[in-house]
Order: structure tokens, then sequence, then C-alpha cells
């Protein structure tokens, strides 16, 4: 699992180099969310599996980036993905980083 800061996040999915997948929960992301980011709870996260990429480079977000590093540390141990990224700081870190950030 490798780290990237929010602007760098930024960068690769801008490229289309990676997507984000943000795994908190709904009124979580109701509240602040980052623009074209996938939103799969991480609660929901097993049965929805088929929807994480293989083939491209997943950036997982959460509020502050615990929940997100747990679910890149399962994820490599135990569904054999790899190139998986932990948004440092999560959705807190982007916010406060300037980055544009969407509500329902």
């Amino acid at each position: 699992m490798q780290l990237m800061t929010p602007q760098q996040a930024k960068a690769a999915m801008d490229a289309g180099t990676a997507v984000i997948i943000d795994v908190r929960e709904d009124d979580e992301v109701a509240q602040a969310a980052i623009p074209g980011a996938r939103h799969i709870p991480m609660g929901d996260l097993l049965d929805r599996l088929p929807e994480v990429p293989r083939d491209t480079t997943v950036i997982f977000s959460c509020h502050s980036g615990g929940r997100s590093e747990s679910v890149c540390r399962y994820l490599e141990e135990n569904e054999g993905f790899g190139d998986l990224v932990n948004l440092e700081g999560g959705i807190v870190a982007w916010s406060q980083a300037g980055l544009p950030v969407s509500t329902a």
C-alpha cells in the first residue's frame, strides 16, 4: 500500500491514471465528497468487490485515512489486489488543501 497526498491524488485522477473510491457512509458523503470519486461504503465493499478495478491505480479515501488504510490492507492481504493507495488524511486533508468538494 502506498500513501498519496491529496494533490497527488487529484493529479492522478485528472490524468486518468487512477480512480478514487470513497469508503465512508452515505451520510458522510452527503456532507462532502471528492468530485468524480466512486462511493462504496466500507461495509458494502466485499459485496461490491467487482466494482473495484484491477487494471488501474485505486486510491481509497475516507474521513481522515484510517478506514481507507484498513481497506487497502485487507484487499492486498486477502483479495490479491496490488497497486492500492491510501489518500493521506482523507477528505479532511483534501478539503484543507483547497481542493474541490461537492455536497448532496
